[in-house]
């Protein structure tokens, strides 16, 4: 089994790279132009970008060079900036790492107790409150809750910053603060999606011969629902979670744009602004590298939670 997981891990990877260095290859115009300006244009110029991000050599074979250089940690030299790619990455990971933690913290703090509360009380008029509270923050995309936020914490009762980024080992507190309107602009709708998840799969449970046995056992409420329900009704909310780490992964584009966080999706936005192909084929990669072995890691986490798995009495979604 880790074989056949590890080779579609393996064929994703390879996919997404392919589809990444396919895609950049075949956007519209030249390079060159976008990378030099309006200003710098000349036949020598444009020349000399083109030997020196090989743009003129067939596409397979372009290909082959930057995936293996890839394979041995060389991401390439961004072209506009002048550094490697694996060093640009390296200076932005801290940001929207921190920013992913964060808000998955958040996400999962809240949404575990609501989504275990609101199955407990699914026929009671509090807990329809709540699944329409989560219908609306579905319905809102992150960028507009960040614009909401901003407005509401920022501007109107001036209690967290607007924009802008301190570093952890600065000032911790103030890191806390800038990076906390971002990071519950990406966790949100996050816990709509979590609390209805765990509602629904509690709400089963629930009703399982094995619950009604550990109740009427007179085991107290609280070990009802958290030892004997909410345990196999996690692994749904698991999975999704580990799916949606590339989920937060893409909205830290619109979100670091939007607070001016100096992170990878500023890093990204700002390379395909300025047509820097290298930087975008290996923030691309790297990403996709870190959403599959994230879901690898969701996978190994099942059996932990469910030694059926490892009996071989179950099998591990996919």
């Amino acid at each position: 089994m880790l074989r056949n997981r590890s080779i579609r891990l393996l064929s994703t990877v390879l996919a997404v790279s392919f589809l990444t260095f396919l895609l950049t290859t075949l956007l519209p115009g030249d390079p060159a132009t976008a990378i030099l300006g309006a200003e710098g244009i000349t036949p020598e110029a444009v020349a000399r970008v083109h030997r020196d991000l090989h743009l003129d050599d067939p596409l397979p074979l372009r290909f082959l060079s930057w995936l293996g250089n890839s394979l041995h940690g060389n991401l390439g030299t961004s072209y506009t900036l002048g550094r490697p790619v694996r060093s640009l990455i390296a200076q932005r990971l801290p940001v929207t790492l921190e920013l992913i933690i964060l808000a998955m913290g958040i996400a999962l703090v809240i949404s575990i107790p609501l989504g275990i509360w609101t199955a407990y009380r699914a026929n009671h008029v509090e807990s329809k409150v709540v699944s329409l509270l989560t219908y609306i923050l579905l319905a809102i995309p992150s960028f507009v809750v960040g614009i909401m936020l901003i407005l509401l914490f920022a501007i109107k009762l001036h209690w967290l910053p607007a924009s802008g980024w301190v570093a952890f080992s600065e000032n911790p507190v103030e890191n806390l603060r800038s990076a906390i309107l971002p990071a519950l602009a990406l966790a949100l709708p996050q816990i709509a999606v979590f609390s209805r998840l765990l509602r629904g799969d509690m709400v089963a449970t629930l009703d399982q011969d094995f619950v009604t046995f550990a109740d009427s056992k007179g085991l107290s409420l609280r070990r009802v629902l958290l030892g004997h329900a909410f345990r196999p009704s996690s692994f749904s909310l698991l999975t999704l979670a580990g799916t949606s780490v590339g989920f937060l992964m893409g909205g830290t584009v619109i979100i670091e744009t939007m607070y001016n966080l100096p992170g990878m999706g500023t890093l990204l936005v700002n390379a395909i602004l300025q047509r820097d192909l290298t930087t975008v084929q290996g923030v691309t990669l790297f990403v996709a590298i870190a959403f599959v072995l994230v879901n690898f890691a969701v996978d190994a986490l099942y059996v932990l939670i469910d030694p059926r798995i490892r009996r071989g009495h179950g099998v591990a979604p996919i």
